[in-house]
């Protein structure tokens, strides 16, 4: 497990509290990361817990799908700098719960699919660097990784910082519970 005290924030949320059952984040309104795309704006606002994240490893976030606002997010943030990041989480749109990515490279793109059978479960997300690429999966408790991503990503030598992250674009008084933050060596196989 890697301790929540091991990470800096990118945008201070407007409370982060550890307890013994997990970190605790509450986020600002208005806070988001977009760049441009088919919405016009750039937002760099959101809140993340960053560490250095290398090619060749493998970083997890875990949290409870416990919000049920249109576009409150969570998730992991893999990032290089404002215009070349990769966030995967899960994000209320439409009404239900979306298992989704957003990769930026100047533009943002979003892909997602329904899963409201995770509202108040918890939800791991899982980023492996390798072959400048990054595979995202994800789960919900112990049930089997879903393949949800496979981008290119920056090659080794980039600076790259990596944690979970958390967003609510539109309110007030959105608050995350992560309970875990892990890295270990990247997954072997794609499939």
């Amino acid at each position: 497990m890697i301790p929540w005290d091991s990470g800096h924030w990118l945008n201070p949320p407007v409370a982060a509290k550890t307890a013994q059952d997990g970190l605790f984040v509450t986020a600002s309104r208005g806070s988001d990361f977009w760049q441009r795309t088919s919405y016009g704006f750039e937002r760099d606002t959101g809140h993340a817990l960053l560490r250095p994240f290398a090619e060749g490893s493998a970083v997890e976030v875990s949290f409870f799908v416990s919000y049920d606002r249109t576009f409150d997010q969570a998730g992991l943030l893999v990032r290089v700098d404002p215009t070349i990041w990769v966030k995967a989480g899960v994000e209320i749109s439409d009404g239900v719960p979306q298992l989704g990515a957003v990769a930026t490279r100047g533009s943002s793109d979003w892909s997602m699919a329904p899963v409201p059978e995770w509202a108040g479960r918890e939800v791991t997300i899982r980023a492996s660097w390798s072959d400048a690429a990054l595979t995202l999966r994800a789960r919900v408790g112990e049930e089997p990784w879903r393949m949800l991503r496979l981008t290119p990503f920056p090659p080794p030598g980039t600076l790259t910082e990596a944690g979970p992250y958390c967003c609510a674009p539109e309110r007030d008084g959105l608050t995350v519970r992560f309970v875990a933050w892990r890295e270990g060596p990247p997954d072997a196989a794609l499939h």
